[in-house]
């Protein structure tokens, strides 16, 4: 007998009991693979900048890049909840964030992603009141990662802890499903997680949030080079696969 759909509702329901489990997707065979594995939320993510089309961060990700991708993982009609990212610069107001998270809806998003707390509020109300599930985002802000000088931990000091609790909460009475915690500082991203009524869901938060996301391509190992702190690799498929097509390239050569 197949298990039921997941929803956002499901998700929601996950807040104290068991781990969500979150990847990233980009396309097709990855989102079958990571459906069939079992996975909970699948997030076509603006990572895809960097581990995909090469990109230094995320702000060079357009709506055009998301709803590409998007569209590629979606033909796998996963079990799990599947989302995106609203880009850069793809809800500078209320009216943009509601045009572009339809938009995404209409490419097989079940929910869209949108990195900020009180600052976003009004953009946030717009897609909900739309009837379009958001999961929020909290503590490292990738998006912003120029004007805030690097990737860095949040939550090390008494303001910062104040505005972290002060925007999840506000994001929680908004009505988002859940919320991730990005490099948020493990005993801030407990208290969040202990406050809020909704799922955290930690990326380098530590390890109290109701569940975890990361990057598909740092847990394999498929991208060679920098695997952030937080990550502990599952396998090295990049060294593996250099030495299966160095293998192919000699036999072929012999």
């Amino acid at each position: 007998m197949s298990l039921p759909k997941i929803t956002a509702d499901a998700v929601r329901s996950m807040k104290g009991r068991g781990r969500v489990s979150a990847l990233t997707a980009y396309d097709f065979a990855m989102a079958r693979l990571l459906d069939d594995a079992g996975v909970d939320v699948l997030l076509v993510g603006d990572s895809l900048g960097m581990v995909v089309l090469g990109y230094p961060d995320t702000t060079h990700v357009t709506m055009d890049d998301i709803e590409h991708h998007l569209r590629a993982a979606a033909r796998a009609k996963p079990r799990a909840l599947l989302g995106a990212d609203l880009p850069y610069h793809s809800y500078e107001t209320p009216a943009d964030a509601l045009a572009n998270a339809r938009r995404l809806v209409a490419a097989g998003a079940e929910f869209v992603k949108a990195e900020g707390g009180r600052t976003i509020l009004p953009q946030v109300r717009a897609v909900l009141d739309a009837g379009i599930p958001v999961m929020g985002h909290v503590g490292m802000l990738c998006q912003h990662v120029l004007e805030l000088g690097g990737y860095r931990i949040h939550g090390k000091n008494d303001a910062e802890r104040d505005a972290l609790l002060a925007d999840a909460a506000a994001l929680a009475d908004a009505g988002v499903f859940a919320i991730v915690l990005e490099l948020v500082t493990p005993l801030v991203a407990a208290e969040i997680t202990r406050r809020v009524a909704v799922p955290t869901i930690g990326i380098g938060s530590g390890r109290e949030c109701d569940g975890q996301i990361l990057v598909t391509t740092d847990l394999l190992g498929t991208t060679p080079g920098f695997i952030p702190k937080h990550v502990k690799p599952r396998m090295s498929f990049a060294t593996d696969a250099r030495a299966a097509i160095s293998g192919w390239i000699n036999e072929l050569r012999a």
